[in-house]
């Protein structure tokens, strides 16, 4: 029970992990022992955030591949197979938004935002699917955490047509991947955070903070502990049998929906 959240030694990538929801878990992991890896397309960030996040323990930048793209995919994970002969826990976490009227929304936009948020997740998890199968055990299976929204599980008020509809599409993956990939001894689970700050909704809540918060049953946007608490569940002793589940992590918002 000592070690029931322990995810010490395990061998980590987290997606979009320079920034935002997948900083605060990067964070959290190389905090508790983790090494891991932060991908981004911006691989100067990326670099500098490796190397800030690294005062704390083992992070390792990979920068410069769209995983919205399937040569971009392709390239990352073979950039970490290069690395690493297992992979522990898989975090897909980077995502783009795109919101304007319906009557202004392009074929483009939409196209863009499903490529990232829905096929780029399919095909990560599809390319590292072999090293995620050489870390999972019965006891101990490899994870797949897949980062969703609240805005998956209702109509939200903003205009974000593609955004919404992408998270949605995700958690759905998440089940289906979750059935098939249980026998290979692989967990799959989805995170729908409701309002965090972050350079996705950094603008949203200079706009309308006020009231996404007065929304809020617990009071408060989310902070980094809570988005790190979560996936350190998931990734530990303790969400060994938890599979195919989309939870949110929202302050409440989800029961007023």
């Amino acid at each position: 029970m000592k070690n029931l959240f322990s995810i010490e030694g395990k061998v980590a990538l987290v997606t979009g992990g320079s920034r935002g929801i997948g900083l605060m878990i990067a964070r959290g992991f190389v905090e508790n022992g983790a090494k891991v890896y932060v991908a981004s397309r911006k691989r100067q960030v990326c670099e500098e955030t490796a190397a800030e996040l690294s005062k704390f323990g083992t992070c390792i930048a990979l920068g410069g591949d769209d995983v919205g793209t399937d040569d971009g995919t392709k390239a990352l994970a073979a950039a970490f197979a290069a690395r690493e002969p297992k992979l522990d826990i898989l975090v897909n976490n980077a995502g783009t938004n795109w919101g304007m009227p319906l009557a202004d929304t392009t074929d483009e936009a939409f196209q863009k935002v499903l490529a990232t948020n829905v096929k780029g997740v399919f095909n990560l998890t599809r390319e590292l699917l072999p090293l995620l199968q050489k870390a999972g055990t019965a006891d101990d299976p490899a994870r797949v955490i897949n980062i969703g929204s609240i805005d998956g599980l209702h109509a939200p008020s903003l205009e974000t047509y593609a955004y919404s509809t992408s998270k949605a599409a995700l958690h759905h993956l998440t089940r289906v991947l979750a059935k098939q990939l249980a026998s290979s001894n692989i967990t799959v689970n989805a995170v729908a955070p409701g309002p965090f700050q972050s350079k996705m909704m950094k603008e949203t809540l200079e706009r309308f903070g006020d009231l996404i918060i007065a929304q809020v049953p617990r009071g408060r946007i989310g902070e980094p502990e809570d988005m790190a608490g979560i996936a350190i569940y998931l990734a530990s002793r303790a969400g060994a049998y938890v599979t195919g589940a989309v939870i949110p992590v929202d302050g409440g918002t989800s029961t007023c929906l």
